[in-house]
């Protein structure tokens, strides 16, 4: 009867472990989800959590490389991956949920001055002071809503091996695809966040393949309710998904 006793308390011990890191991994407000719990097929690149971005550092709030985003959003992108399954394709995220206080540490980028070679390579013909003033970067981002996402896709047919080196020179994001930051996705004509007129969705130079690949893209996210921001190929939103903005970091759990 003790052996009994004590394995049922170890039972009941480790289910309250377990209860407690479920809780843990889904401590969001506002109805926000993982991705990753939704849909664990869906990649993710989350760039702004590491080096790999405009800024070239981890830009504040992203305390884990996780697609954050409201439950809705969450279950849509569930549908379009489902469907672009069925052509041997994937969605690919690069933001999702933004703290607000991500967007405030672009600002502060922004007006501090500088431009080093590594910033250019994204936006190669405009001065980093004015991508605000332009509409390629927001102060107030829906980002932080939940709303709003930034994606591609993948071939997986394809080799999708290369990986970014932040010790290699690259090209700048207009640049043909092999001489520029390896992204191991589809070829859309730019890099993502690339601030340029060849990003705009419907730009005029861009290759019959990558206007394919963009059109691809937009209607596949049409379908579940998504508009397209025409500047940005990558750039996504849900109407009346969002609500206010959050300034919550993103922090994965344990589960």
């Amino acid at each position: 009867m003790v052996n009994l006793g004590r394995a049922a308390g170890a039972a009941i011990l480790a289910a309250s472990f377990l209860a407690t890191a479920a809780v843990q991994a889904q401590n969001l407000p506002g109805d926000f989800v993982f991705l990753r719990d939704i849909d664990p097929t869906i990649r993710q690149d989350i760039r702004y959590a590491g080096p790999n971005n405009f800024v070239g550092r981890r830009l504040s709030g992203y305390d884990a490389a996780e697609c954050v985003v409201k439950r809705r959003v969450g279950l849509a992108l569930k549908a379009v991956q489902a469907e672009l399954a069925r052509q041997n394709l994937s969605l690919k995220m690069f933001d999702c949920y933004r703290p607000a206080r991500a967007s405030h540490d672009m600002v502060v980028w922004a007006q501090n001055g500088r431009e080093t070679p590594a910033e250019r390579r994204y936006n190669p013909a405009l001065p980093k002071k004015d991508l605000f003033r332009l509409g390629y970067i927001a102060e107030r981002s829906q980002h932080s809503t939940g709303a709003a996402l930034d994606l591609t896709l993948v071939d997986l047919a394809a080799d999708n091996s290369a990986t970014f080196d932040p010790a290699k020179t690259y090209a700048d994001c207009t640049a043909p695809e092999a001489t520029r930051a390896p992204e191991a996705s589809v070829d859309m004509g730019t890099g993502y966040d690339c601030s340029d007129v060849k990003s705009h969705t419907a730009a005029r130079s861009i290759t019959a393949d990558q206007r394919r690949w963009r059109n691809l893209l937009v209607a596949a996210m049409a379908k579940q309710g998504f508009v397209n921001y025409s500047k940005e190929w990558w750039h996504f939103s849900m109407p009346g998904a969002g609500g206010q903005a959050y300034d919550f970091p993103i922090r994965r759990g344990s589960k």
